[in-house]
């Protein structure tokens, strides 16, 4: 089954074809470990098809959209907001080099008074 087709079924229709799908696949494994079927490439793509179904549940359980083609453009404001924040992330990390520096300068000064104390 194809994936447009599987984002068009219904909530329950989802778990009826899910079952269906992990029957045969259940059904698929016993004729080929008995020996009576070769059906490798069935396998896998009953196995995709359950896999995509599954995605597709999870996602309308998250309230996320998976075939979304269209990218909203963002608001003046939070493109403000944004460049508001890279300006702010040099000042950050000039104040974590700094602290990092005076760690390091701490832990020198305590090292040469404990060697001074020998």
């Amino acid at each position: 089954m194809e994936l447009a087709k599987i984002r068009n079924l219904g909530d329950e229709e989802l778990v009826h074809q899910e079952k269906v799908s992990a029957e045969q696949l259940f059904r698929l494994r016993f004729q080929v470990s008995m020996g009576q079927n070769d059906g490798v490439k069935k396998l896998r793509q009953l196995r995709k098809e359950i896999a995509q179904i599954k995605t597709v549940a999870r996602e309308r359980e998250l309230g996320i959209h998976g075939d979304v083609k269209e990218v909203k453009t963002s608001t003046p404001l939070a493109e403000e907001k944004a460049v508001e924040a890279k300006e702010a992330t040099p000042a950050v990390e000039k104040k974590a080099t700094k602290a990092k520096k005076a760690t390091t300068a701490t832990e020198t000064k305590a090292a040469k008074a404990k060697g001074a104390r020998k």
